[in-house]
């Protein structure tokens, strides 16, 4: 009985230090798998120099992102202003407008004609139309020069013909309404009348080639 005991003492024993030397192992083990968080820190931290080289960086993309917004605001602003002071300028050209009809309208007035009060009244409105226009003049507001020059779809439109055997065709002898630019850009065109031949050159244009190909 007690050998028994004595061999059940041992095996236990046996038992509880094979326990502990795995133990040690598997501890040796994952000391060997496991990095040193402390090592893998000191060698990831950045030194003074790259620090600064990185803060620079940083600062240089903050610096250029502001200016990027600050072009962007300075163009947007900019063309809201023309847009504005477009839409205005085409609003005021009205005014030039109802100048010239009520010149005519006073021009053609028999109950005026020749008269010293029609005189006054046309000077009168003359100082108003050149003040309006040295107004537009400052804001970059121009009117659009068309007589005796050749048509431009860009600027003029042409709303009749007219015959002109003195001027070469498509050349404006008349300007039916003035035309204005703004900063360079279309504000209004012109509408004009232009120059073709009369029936008489035709016709002679049209014996002349039929002449040519028979020779």
């Amino acid at each position: 009985m007690d050998k028994e005991q004595d061999h059940k003492s041992a095996t236990d024993e046996n038992s509880k230090l094979n326990d502990k030397t795995e133990e040690a192992t598997l501890q040796t083990d994952q000391d060997k798998t496991v990095p040193d968080d402390k090592e893998d820190t000191k060698s990831k931290e950045l030194t003074p120099e790259e620090k600064i080289i990185e803060l620079e960086d940083k600062l240089a993309r903050t610096f250029a992102e502001m200016e990027n917004q600050r072009r962007r605001f300075e163009k947007e602003r900019e063309e809201a202003f023309d847009y504005g002071g477009f839409a205005f300028a085409k609003e005021a050209l009205n005014l030039i407008d109802n100048l010239e009809r009520s010149k005519q309208i006073l021009i053609n007035d028999e109950t005026l004609k020749d008269s010293d009060a029609l005189k006054k009244i046309l000077d009168h409105l003359e100082i108003i139309n050149k003040d309006l226009i040295s107004v537009f003049s400052k804001n970059e507001i121009k009117p659009i020069d068309s007589l005796n020059k050749k048509l431009d779809p860009n600027f003029h439109q042409a709303m009749m013909e007219i015959e002109d055997d003195q001027k070469e065709p498509g050349t404006i002898v008349q300007e039916i309404q003035k035309g204005f630019t703004i900063k360079n850009r279309l504000l209004r065109p012109a509408l004009v009348g232009v120059s073709k031949k009369t029936e008489k050159e035709v016709k002679k244009d049209k014996e002349n080639q039929e002449n040519l190909g028979n020779k």
